[in-house]
């Protein structure tokens, strides 16, 4: 009988714990919504265009020699720092002096028998107008005068042309500046015929560098003289450079049909870490506005659908939902002037802004919202959150927004 009894018992209790179990187990999971946004803050907006380019001296010169002769003295290497007019190279100049005295003697013959013929023409005129010799003879005379003059003339050329070739014997840099590269050595044999072979390259100063940027024809129309740059070299890692822009060159380059513009940056390098032909990896700021009320673009571009729209005001027990579902229906047709707003209480509206420069990430706001402001950017559903089913509030029901 005390076991039939007991039986009874565990068996009431059973059914109890199942009947608990059951009433909480078919509480379904629900779906919350809730509005997500993005503080209006002051910040920046700020565009670039990228690219890549090659640096170099800003002045760049190429020595050479203007006549033939074998390399006799070198007097700088590479690195050496040169001053303008200083000697840097001799060229063997025996030849050019065997020249040179050869011209010399051309020149003392021809101004004696320039000098010879003057006597004669001299006689020879006052005998012609004293009706002594005849017309010929004084034209003779005349015509040896002038023949031995011009002769006189073009040897002083030929001995002027001796003294400046062996005068270019002796290569001079043009510029204060450092040998970049050297492509003689002594004892070498240069050839002027054609052109003009290259000794030395010289560059003016390395403390100030440009970097000669390669701009795709599509971003070329937003870079202007005097924008601000910021480039890096692989050479040193995570360290950043700046620079400006001094020119937009407008003849186009064309490589596999892809046209570029050379865009020309100057940058300072006081601690000479920018060498010669690196590679540049370059941002050019076309536009940089700092400390002027933005929010981000995903806000700018949010418009909520109807059937969450009103599922949230729903939630939340806004009242005003046909007013709030009918400013979402007009805010689609003006998309661009738009935004929505959350309210101190959790609703949310749509609000007229005037927007102005945009970088992809950031929109600056010109009027019709201010600082502080929560913009709405998604309408999202959280998973996870049960119902108790009752009216008052309890631990597991979301509170409205704004209720703490």
């Amino acid at each position: 009988m005390k076991t039939k009894k007991n039986i009874i018992i565990i068996s009431i209790v059973a059914i109890a714990l199942a009947v608990v179990a059951y009433s909480f187990m078919g509480k379904e999971d629900t779906n919350v919504i809730a509005a997500q946004t993005i503080a209006v803050q002051k910040g920046s907006v700020t565009t670039m265009v990228t690219a890549t380019g090659t640096i170099e001296p800003i002045t760049q010169v190429e020595v050479g020699t203007q006549v033939s002769g074998v390399v006799e003295r070198i007097y700088v290497d590479y690195n050496s720092e040169v001053k303008e007019g200083q000697l840097i190279a001799e060229l063997d100049k025996t030849n050019l002096k065997a020249e040179t005295t050869q011209a010399q003697a051309a020149y003392d013959n021809a101004v004696s028998q320039r000098n010879y013929m003057k006597t004669i023409f001299d006689r020879q005129n006052t005998l012609y107008f004293k009706q002594v010799i005849s017309k010929s003879d004084y034209d003779d005379a005349v015509f040896n005068y002038e023949t031995a003059k011009s002769t006189a003339i073009q040897r002083l050329s030929d001995l002027q042309k001796s003294r400046t070739n062996l005068e270019y014997a002796n290569i001079y840099s043009p510029i204060d500046g450092v040998v970049l590269s050297r492509d003689i050595d002594e004892g070498q044999t240069v050839a002027a015929s054609l052109s003009t072979p290259t000794l030395f390259t010289i560059a003016k100063d390395l403390k100030e560098m440009q970097v000669e940027a390669d701009v795709d024809e599509a971003d070329i129309g937003e870079v202007k003289e005097g924008q601000r740059v910021t480039f890096t070299v692989d050479a040193y890692i995570g360290e950043t450079f700046e620079g400006v822009v001094t020119q937009v060159r407008l003849a186009p380059t064309v490589t596999s049909n892809v046209v570029t513009y050379t865009v020309v940056i100057k940058a300072d390098n006081p601690d000479l870490k920018l060498k010669p032909g690196l590679t540049a990896t370059i941002s050019i700021y076309t536009l940089e506005l700092n400390d002027v009320l933005t929010t981000e673009a995903k806000g700018i571009n949010f418009y909520p659908e109807l059937a969450v729209l009103e599922a949230y005001n729903t939630q939340y027990n806004f009242t005003d939902t046909k007013s709030n579902t009918s400013e979402r229906q007009n805010t689609n047709k003006e998309k661009a002037t738009k935004v929505w707003v959350e309210s101190p209480d959790g609703s949310i509206h749509p609000q007229s802004v005037t927007i102005g420069a945009s970088d992809g990430v950031n929109v600056q706001i010109l009027s019709g919202l201010k600082e502080g402001d929560n913009v709405v950017y998604a309408l999202k559903a959280n998973a996870g959150v049960k119902s108790s089913g009752g009216t008052g509030d309890s631990p597991f029901m979301p509170s409205r927004p704004g209720k703490k």
